[in-house]
């Protein structure tokens, strides 16, 4: 029997999930349809079927807390576009690769190699997602906000 033109990439994706899934009692009852329409509507009822048990629940009411927690971290993206935090009364400005904590107790790294030279002082900072998926820590009283990437 030979699959038409719109069910091949169906059988790519699917052959693609491993022989345990090719032995799946839905898989061979598709594959037993000898009608290439009928054929696809079977795989792609399957595929919903398979994609909303392995769907994962997630509260709405967590979603904030937990994007502001993991923002900037490369592993998984978020939609939160910016940080409010503050850096302790022993900041004194940054210089090339230094690591900045934050009160909320991410870690940043300056990324850009600039450095400066400030008062000792607690400052209130914004870390804001930039152009290219670059971040800039801004500093309360600066003009200037270096390129910082999440080290924590």
């Amino acid at each position: 029997m030979q699959p038409n033109r719109l069910s091949m990439p169906l059988l790519a994706l699917l052959g693609s999930l491993g022989t345990a899934h090719a032995q799946d009692t839905e898989l061979q009852r598709c594959r037993g349809l000898a009608e290439g329409s009928a054929r696809l509507a079977c795989y792609d009822t399957l595929a919903d079927s398979r994609a909303s048990r392995t769907r994962p629940m997630v509260a709405a009411e967590a979603m904030p807390a937990r994007q502001a927690e993991r923002f900037g971290l490369p592993a998984r993206e978020t939609t939160a576009q910016e940080v409010h935090s503050s850096v302790g009364t022993e900041f004194a400005g940054w210089g090339p690769n230094q690591a900045v904590t934050l009160a909320n107790g991410q870690v940043w790294q300056i990324a850009d190699g600039s450095s400066a030279s400030l008062p000792k002082g607690a400052r209130k900072v914004v870390v804001r997602r930039s152009l290219f998926g670059s971040y800039r820590l801004e500093i309360d009283g600066l003009n200037t906000a270096p390129q910082v990437r999440r080290l924590e």
